[in-house]
């Protein structure tokens, strides 16, 4: 490919001095560069449009070898969060492509990059490794630079168990989280007439889970509260902040006249919350007989209304700053929008429609596109297609809460 200042990139990439393959999110090799084949001993037909694990499997004979395993895990971590992943020196024999069964030992210090597409998805991996294992093996003799080489290797050996352990530390801390966020946000209860739905999706990697939730409330006054909110943080501590959050609001919503007063009750006792700073929440209060809702905003994503024609409102008349945000307190705005019977509210956190690297107005219409075409369909399969229309191939890297409520 060449650009307007007549820069070849495939050539570039085909001169890099270290060895680089692309990869699909698939883990499918899309292109090598000359110095991969040749530190591997492979042509290009040989690796491109192959599986990972197909085109360099480990060697079966030495399970202590888990290079390519390690590899795979890597990758898939990366395009799961987007997130660059340096791995530790690590060995991968390689099978000598002349002689089946006879594997040279060799060590890698490899590092895997997201690449995005136009949508801010991840669209590629970029793998690039260097080959040490002159350096690890050390010719020429005890000399002081071959025990250095050799101390260098064993502490990265070290380092790359440490991270593996607090990998599944983290991983068994997210178990823990997830089952305490589903313990907590249980099925919604009936409100009088209105069909509601309601889901929660963890991100796909072990960062940003637990700190989203939802609530609904039958107020005695007959109107109907519905709300979402976002804890900043993650695992055990983002879920223990979310519960206190979400009782104090359904037990705000119950005794306050309206959603601003209500948020402005939390905003106060989030004050109190470690944890609780910054956090958003928006309600709603929906009034059945009068087809009106009366919602305040603190800091999140606006909600939706999707009417019976197909036509989509974004509710954002009264957006004020993150609960805890302001230095001094200040009553919060409210605003009133009308519905007509069969519309639609949809509530979502910032999982649903945020993408890295994209504006969040790209996300808004996405999500109003998915609404329009689906209109019609009820509260539980409306909430599943928006969730599979919005989430990318790979999963979000953000957990997503999303209440779908039929008026």
């Amino acid at each position: 490919m060449v650009n307007t200042h007549g820069i070849d990139y495939e050539a570039v990439f085909q001169a890099l001095p270290s060895a680089v393959a692309l990869f699909t999110t698939d883990l499918v090799y899309v292109d090598v560069n000359e110095a991969f084949l040749s530190g591997m001993g492979r042509s290009r037909d040989q690796v491109v449009g192959r599986y990972l694990s197909d085109a360099f499997p480990d060697d079966p004979r030495d399970p202590s070898v888990t290079g390519m395993r390690k590899l795979q895990a890597s990758l898939r971590w990366v395009a799961a969060t987007g997130q660059r992943d340096a791995m530790t020196l690590h060995r991968y024999d390689v099978e000598y492509p002349d002689r089946p069964g006879v594997w040279e030992e060799r060590y890698w210090s490899p590092v895997n990059v997201p690449v995005f597409g136009p949508d801010g998805r991840v669209a590629l991996l970029l793998h690039r490794e260097e080959d040490i294992t002159e350096l690890v093996r050390g010719r020429g003799g005890k000399d002081r630079a071959t025990v250095l080489e050799a101390e260098l290797y064993s502490r990265a050996r070290e380092l790359q168990e440490v991270n593996e352990r607090l990998r599944e530390a983290h991983a068994r801390e997210r178990d823990v989280a997830l089952s305490l966020q589903k313990a907590m946000l249980p099925a919604p209860v009936p409100v009088r007439h209105h069909r509601a739905a309601v889901r929660y999706r963890p991100g796909a990697g072990v960062l940003n889970v637990c700190g989203d939730w939802y609530e609904l409330v039958e107020r005695p006054d007959g109107r109907i509260a519905v709300a979402v909110g976002d804890v900043v943080g993650q695992g055990l501590a983002a879920a223990g902040v979310m519960g206190q959050l979400r009782s104090a609001l359904a037990a705000a919503s119950l005794v306050t006249d309206g959603p601003a007063q209500a948020l402005d009750t939390l905003g106060l006792y989030a004050r109190s919350v470690d944890g609780a700073e910054s956090a958003t929440a928006v309600l709603c209060v929906v009034d059945a007989a009068n087809c009106t809702i009366a919602y305040s905003n603190a800091g999140h994503p606006p909600p939706a209304l999707l009417y019976p024609d197909g036509t989509v409102d974004f509710l954002d008349q009264a957006t004020d700053p993150p609960l805890g945000a302001r230095p001094e307190h200040c009553p919060r705005p409210q605003a009133e929008a009308v519905f007509t019977e069969g519309a639609t509210l949809v509530l979502y956190t910032d999982g649903l429609i945020e993408r890295r690297h994209e504006d969040i107005d790209v996300g808004l219409t996405r999500l109003a596109a998915s609404l329009a075409r689906h209109q019609g369909t009820d509260p539980d399969t409306l909430a599943d297609t928006l969730l599979t229309d919005l989430t990318p191939p790979a999963g979000g890297s953000d957990d997503t809460a999303l209440v779908v409520l039929r008026l």
